[in-house]
Formats: C-alpha cells, structure tokens, sequence
C-alpha cells in the first residue's frame, strides 16, 4: 500500500518543475493553485492508505488542452475570440478524470483553435519543445504541442489533447511521448470546442503505452449528451469482433507511405523496427493503400469547410470582444454586419481568419459540386481500402470480412508519424504556417483520421538529440491489439537502450 507522502511529493515535484520550467516550454498557459493541487494529492493519499482508492489514476496529476472545457477554469483555444471564456461545466472526459481522483494541474497552450502544426498560432505564443536547448529550439509540434510537452518536460504525469488530423501523435512524435489517438466515437467530445465534428477526438499524452490504456480503459463509456458517442450496441458488437487469440502478427507496411520527403534518420529508424520485429517471427509484408494519396487534399476540404461552420458563432455579442465603434464603415455592409465583422477581425488570429476564408469557398454551391463532394467521396474510399487490408472485419462496417481474408490481411500497420524529427522553430518561422511542410508532415496521420481508425505514436531512437515516434494503426475499434503492438515496440526501445 503507497504511503501518504511520496504521492503528495510528487504533486509538489510537478508543481515545482512547472514553476522552474514552463517559462521556457510555454506549455501551461493556467496552472491551478498550489494549494488546490495539493489538498486533493493528500486526500488521495489518505484514500490510498485506506484502501478506498478510485480509481489507478486516484492522485495522479493532469494537464488538461486549452480547447477541453474546465469547470471554473478559462478555456480559450489560445485566441482572443475567448480570452475570457469560463466554462459552466467539465467536458465529460474531464469530469471522468476528476470522478476517477485525478488532479487537474493546468491548461496547455496550443494553435489557435487547433488550427497549426507547431503550436505558434495562439495569443499565448510558441510551445517550445523539451528537448530544446537555450541555442537550439524545436517545434513541439501542434496543435496539441502545449500538452505534449508538459508530459515530456516532467511537468504531469499525462494529459489530454485533441487530434483531428494528427494533432496528438504528432507532437508526440516530436517531444519523445505516447500519442494515442481512439477510434472516433469512443471517447466523449461534449466539452470539446469543436474544429471538424466529423474528425476531432480526445487523445492521451503519457510517457508509457500502459498508463494511456489505463487512461483510455477509464474514459471509454458513452456519453448519451454526445451524438457522435457510440452507444452500448456499437460497443458490444466491438467487443464481439476483438480477438483475444494471441499469435504472431501479419504487419503491414504501406508502401504508399514511402515518400521521397522522409528524412534518412527517420527511415532507419522505420526500417529498424519492422526488422526488429521481423527477427522476433512477426510477418512484414508490404500493402497498398492507394485512395490514401488523396487523403490530405480531401481532409483539407472537409476539416475546413466543418471548421468555417464552426466559427460562424464566434461573432463578438455571445464570446469575444465587443466593438463599440466602427471606425472604417464599409458601404454596402449593414452597421450590425459590421460589427461583427470588425469583432472577427480582432479576435481571430492570421491562420483562422485564412482557413475561415477557405472553409467558406468549399461551402459555396460551386465548389460544394467540384470539391466537397469529391473529398467525401474519397474519405469512403479510404475506409474501403483499410478494411480491405486488414484480417479483422470493421464491427460497424457492411461489409462481413477483409477483401484479402484472414491470413492475407494484416492485425496493424506500422508507420512514420511525420516525416523528420522536429524541426528549429526558426525554421518554422521563415517557412511560415502556410508552409507545404505542414500538409507533407500530415501525410501519415490524417488517413487514419480520415477513416476514424485507432493510432498511437510510440517513441523510438531519432536523429541525434530528438525523438522519432512511429505509429502504429489499427482497425476500428481494435486497440486492444493496438496496445499490445504499441507495447511491443516501447520494450524493444527499452532493450535497445540498455544494450546501448
């Protein structure tokens, strides 16, 4: 039974490394009181000693991404539009969290409203990454980079973000942690401040595969106050489809994924652990996933169009400043139009304002006939294709079993998360956020994304001083098999390292 101390010592540690650290990482953006954190520390440990435990998270420490809504706590998405937005209630996965004895130590900061790839965009300023040196700076990663590296710079023991096309294994991926993505519809988004409906998920930042499954097994129930929850039926008919039968693994490898943009150190790390694997007795085998060449492109479209629709609420009267003035009227434009206007201006950073612009275009009848439909039509295709390759059917889909069959289809895939290490935040700076880098780094993550499918980046060797994460993709609603592949390669690092 854990003594009293060392889990109030460790509230106190993280709070410490926090006030000792965060001012380089910029990763919190609102840490709770010192004196808050550690009443609830000590009240979990009285309940440790006693037995009456809550839950394997009961007093461990959590950082909480700035677009989850927090009871009491400001929740701003890093934009001025909410700068003073204090929620009413706890999203369901923080209230899970809280129910289970968890202490929420702060907000991270992140790209304004999700909207970024390295956490720059938000009013809060740049996420720096923890492997970083006062010389050197890198990218944390977006637009969950604040979450990532506050679990990588010891300031929480996990944390939560949100991924809509990578926006959680990718800064995993870049500060050295677990990123793990659920299958969509399995973790509650009511209290999430929506980007795309149809793409966004709570994901989990730890430093093991097994406290994120702890933490997943924990926030996985439905949420009848979420319409996108599954409800019990689905979840039972994912239960029925999940094997329990443990033997070796056909691992797939997309060949499509190859592209000439991946960086030496990251391919040799990717070659690395498939042939680690291979020598344990695993089957590789190549496969093709040809509609995920267009995968970025259609995610684009649809995210942005969602995201448009969005923001449309975000007109300064309910949230965000409120103009007084016009002081350039515009002719042609009512005065009540443009107030609004006038309130967007201010209180959406450049990269929303820019992506609004093209969410709207894809709304318009012209491209809704030209693009939109086209992206949705290549979003089904996807999900096709990954069915196609893997052994297990799709306990939600049509159809009854993989295209290929049992034995030719494949239980995971294994994957680069991005395609280099992370890159100097100056480097950042002068490709600027509309850089093409950006979409190219998307190229593994937003196929999964786009076919709702679990996926997890675990951390592995990388190009000298910074991580690579390789991820690992599974069928809907497997992340059973999911984790224990994850769990896999997180051991064959640890052996590595201490043969090394």
């Amino acid at each position: 039974m854990m003594a009293a101390k060392p889990v109030v010592h460790e509230a106190i540690n993280y709070l410490r490394n926090t006030q000792q650290r965060n001012g380089f990482f910029n990763a919190f953006v609102r840490v709770s009181p010192e004196r808050e954190v550690t009443s609830q520390a000590m009240a979990a440990s009285q309940r440790r000693e006693t037995g009456k435990s809550l839950s394997p998270l009961d007093g461990t420490i959590f950082a909480i991404k700035d677009n989850i809504c927090t009871k009491d706590m400001v929740t701003s998405c890093s934009s001025l539009m909410l700068v003073d937005f204090v929620p009413d209630y706890d999203a369901t996965v923080v209230a899970k969290l809280k129910d289970a004895g968890a202490i929420i130590i702060g907000k991270t900061n992140m790209d304004e409203f999700g909207m970024g790839s390295h956490s720059t965009t938000g009013i809060h300023g740049p996420v720096k990454n923890p492997n970083s040196s006062k010389l050197s700076v890198y990218s944390a990663g977006g637009s969950s980079g604040g979450s990532a590296a506050a679990v990588a710079g010891n300031l929480c023991s996990g944390a939560l973000g949100s991924d809509t096309g990578g926006s959680v294994r990718l800064p995993a991926s870049y500060c050295g942690v677990v990123g793990f993505k659920p299958s969509y519809g399995l973790l509650s988004r009511r209290g999430l401040v929506a980007y795309a409906n149809s793409l966004d998920t709570i994901g989990i930042f730890t430093r093991d595969v097994r406290y994120a499954q702890l933490i997943f097994d924990c926030l996985n129930e439905h949420d009848p106050t979420d319409p996108s929850s599954l409800d019990g039926r689905s979840r039972r008919k994912i239960k029925d489809h999940v094997s329990n039968q443990s033997r070796r693994w056909n691992i797939g490898v997309p060949v499509d994924y190859n592209v000439t943009e991946i960086s030496p150190p990251l391919k040799k790390a990717w070659i690395s652990t498939l042939a680690i694997l291979r020598d344990l007795g695993h089957n590789v085998k190549p496969v093709n996933i040809p509609s995920t060449r267009h995968a970025v492109s259609s995610y684009y479209i649809i995210a942005l169009a969602e995201a448009s629709s969005n923001l449309a609420k975000y007109d300064g009267v309910q949230f965000g400043s409120h103009t007084a003035a016009i002081s350039r009227p515009v002719s042609g434009i009512s005065p009540s139009l443009q107030l609004v206007v006038a309130a967007r201006e201010r209180g959406f950073g450049k990269e929303v304002r820019r992506r609004i612009l093209l969410g709207n275009y894809s709304l318009t009848s012209e491209a809704m006939e030209n693009y939109f439909v086209d992206a949705q039509r290549s979003r089904r295709l996807i999900k096709e294709d990954f069915d196609g390759i893997f052994s297990s059917p799709n306990p939600l889909g049509s159809r009854q079993g993989p295209s290929l069959g049992t034995e030719a289809g494949v239980d995971f895939l294994i994957s680069p998360v991005s395609i280099s290490s992370a890159p100097n935040l100056e480097e950042v700076a002068r490709m600027g956020v509309t850089g093409v880098d950006n979409y190219i780094n998307d190229v593994f993550t937003v196929p999964a994304s786009m076919a709702g499918l679990p996926a997890i980046s675990v951390p592995v060797h990388g190009d000298k001083d910074l991580p690579i994460g390789v991820q690992v993709t599974a069928q809907y609603g497997d992340e059973k098999k999911l984790f224990e592949a994850a769990t896999l390669i997180e051991s064959l690092l640890e052996v590595d390292t201490q043969s090394t």
